[in-house]
């Protein structure tokens, strides 16, 4: 990266970072365009067509096309906040996604299995009782986290899918705070790029989404490693 001081600086820094979610963002959104389709005609649809007839493709792009694509972004902006080399930003994202492809659709298809769970108990329960689909709605927003914590692992670690999504348990419930930011910063870019700024959401919120959420992940194992070695060091001491 080339070096400015000054005014010239900022403005080249600023140049620089808006280049990487714009060009992350664009080609996530391009791979996607059958899934932000698929949704966009559910919203937009004759309600009395069916559910079905739209969750029935979504279960074949979120696990070959929505999840893989996701993660090779995540692993994209993990590359900035380690301030890695990265000479190419759209030949990086490829190379990740082609490097991760097979096992990120192994996870594709766990996370397509979990969030249909939740979704038939949810249409369930909140037919019968008002309360009971809330709290079905509130372990949805657990899930969320959850899946974008399962992202962040899966983009920063090399571990069997087993082990990404039982870990990606334990650190949801086992940080709350982590948890609860990741949620509200989502949560804000979402409803801003979809009540207000519209035209974040093909160019910067996914890719913003991601930074955001391995920011505070990358940060809660940084503190996890030091601990670790920590207490290493201690147990050398002793001996």
């Amino acid at each position: 990266m080339r070096e400015f001081s000054g005014l010239t600086g900022i403005l080249y820094a600023l140049a620089e970072w808006i280049m990487r979610f714009f060009t992350v963002n664009i080609l996530w959104f391009i791979f996607n365009l059958p899934t932000v389709f698929l949704v966009a005609s559910f919203f937009f649809s004759n309600p009395d067509v069916g559910i079905v007839t739209y969750l029935l493709p979504l279960v074949i792009f979120i696990p070959f096309l929505f999840v893989p694509t996701t993660i090779a972004m995540f692993a994209a902006v993990r590359e900035w906040i380690l301030n890695k080399d990265q000479p190419s930003i759209t030949k990086s994202y490829l190379l990740h996604l082609k490097k991760s492809y097979k096992k990120s659709m192994g996870l594709g298809l766990a996370l397509t299995g979990i969030w249909l769970i939740w979704l038939v108990d949810f249409q369930f329960f909140k037919s019968l009782n008002e309360m009971w689909g809330m709290a079905f709605l509130a372990f949805g927003c657990v899930l969320f986290i959850y899946t974008i914590n399962l992202f962040s692992l899966s983009a920063h670690y090399q571990m069997k899918n087993t082990a990404l999504l039982k870990n990606a348990f334990f650190i949801t419930v086992g940080k709350p705070v982590m948890s609860l930011f990741i949620f509200a910063s989502n949560l804000a870019l979402f409803y801003v790029s979809i009540t207000q700024l519209q035209f974040l959401l093909p160019f910067f919120t996914g890719a913003l989404s991601a930074y955001l959420s391995f920011l505070m992940f990358y940060r809660f194992t940084l503190k996890v490693e030091e601990k670790v070695q920590a207490a290493n060091h201690k147990e050398l001491d002793l001996k």
